[in-house]
């Protein structure tokens, strides 16, 4: 009689994966993520060097070292009580915070007109809205400048560059009704059986489903008048007291050509909000820009 060994069903080993695909697979992973690192210097390395030489002594920031030998931090306490730093942070703040509020209660109704209104001409009214889109803003700045400083006399200020934003912005016209037109017609449709009119169903249904396309164009128009040079540079130059950051920074950078630990300083603090905002806030806005044309 011959002894047979029972086989079990289920054989907890698995077998060893071959070393070739898990190879293949690794030096993949690391051929990818070189790639997006080495892309990310790239991006990261001037901001380095900024920062890097802004906490740096006057004679080093002449030199080519790369690394502070001190450390520096009072440059930014120079750089922020020089006569005028502080004046040139509130008009700027004024200007990308009013320009923007405005922007968006201009441009929102329009948008929704034009996204879910049904009238004669909108179709024309959606192309006069692309073609100022189209027109670079050098083609108009002569006669808009004889306007505001012979009919108006405003040059001097930055009021030239705010109160137009109060009649709406055509790319942030533009960008709003193309999200818009991705809300269903059903949720307006069930507000108005109950009753809501065209403005309570702006605010109390569109408004809510649009948040992401606001945030979006809310962040741009804040980061365009953050860093405009060009506005400003037309119609506030001639009085220092209305100078934005981005304009008063170059007179800076004039007065401190050889300080360049100063300029660098004065350039992070420039850019350190919009940096710190995008940070906090760049999920909603990439939301919103990725979900605006899903519906022409």
């Amino acid at each position: 009689m011959t002894m047979t060994t029972a086989r079990p069903i289920f054989d907890l080993e698995q077998p060893a994966e071959p070393r070739g695909p898990r190879r293949k697979r690794a030096l993949n992973w690391v051929a990818v993520h070189a790639l997006a690192i080495a892309a990310a210097l790239i991006f990261l390395l001037p901001f380095v060097f900024v920062f890097l030489t802004s906490v740096m002594t006057d004679r080093q920031s002449l030199t080519s070292d790369l690394w502070p030998h001190e450390w520096q931090w009072g440059n930014y306490l120079e750089v922020w009580q020089t006569p005028g730093f502080l004046t040139w942070w509130r008009n700027t703040l004024m200007y990308a915070g009013v320009g923007t509020a405005l922007t968006l209660l201009s441009s929102i109704p329009v948008a929704y007109a034009l996204a879910k209104f049904r009238f004669r001409g909108r179709n024309l009214a959606l192309m006069a809205v692309v073609s100022m889109m189209m027109l670079p803003p050098q083609v108009t700045v002569i006669p808009m400048y004889l306007v505001w400083a012979k009919q108006f006399h405003l040059t001097g200020s930055l009021w030239p560059l705010i109160i137009p934003l109060a009649f709406g912005d055509a790319f942030a016209i533009f960008l709003l009704r193309q999200f818009l037109l991705t809300i269903p017609d059903e949720y307006l449709e069930a507000a108005r059986i109950d009753g809501c009119g065209h403005l309570r169903i702006l605010l109390q249904v569109v408004l809510p489903m649009a948040k992401p396309a606001i945030a979006a164009v809310a962040l741009l128009q804040f980061f365009y008048c953050w860093n405009d040079y060009f506005g400003p540079q037309i119609y506030a130059s001639e009085n220092p007291a209305a100078w934005t950051l981005s304009y008063g920074l170059e007179s800076f950078k004039g007065a401190h050509h050889t300080n360049w630990n100063l300029t660098m300083a004065a350039t992070v603090l420039v850019m350190a909000p919009v940096i710190i905002l995008f940070f906090f806030a760049q999920k909603a806005f990439i939301e919103g820009v990725t979900l605006t044309g899903v519906k022409g």
